[in-house]
């Protein structure tokens, strides 16, 4: 059975923190933001936790 070839575009948007949970970066990030209030803002600063079925494609696509 070959070695299965991590992804090279999930790893560098995803991120596994140390207790295993898969982390990203939020949406809408870029640029306009003058619209939004600063609670929005700041909520954008945090990393998004993906749970699921997607954290476990992730985990196996980043090679973990």
């Amino acid at each position: 059975m070959p070695k299965a070839k991590s992804k090279g575009s999930v790893k560098k948007r995803f991120r596994i923190s140390k207790s295993g949970k898969v982390l990203s970066s939020k949406s809408a990030r870029g640029h306009m933001k003058a619209k939004n209030d600063g609670r929005k803002r700041r909520n954008l600063r945090r990393p998004l936790v993906i749970t699921g079925v997607w954290a476990r494609l992730i985990r196996q696509m980043v090679g973990q």
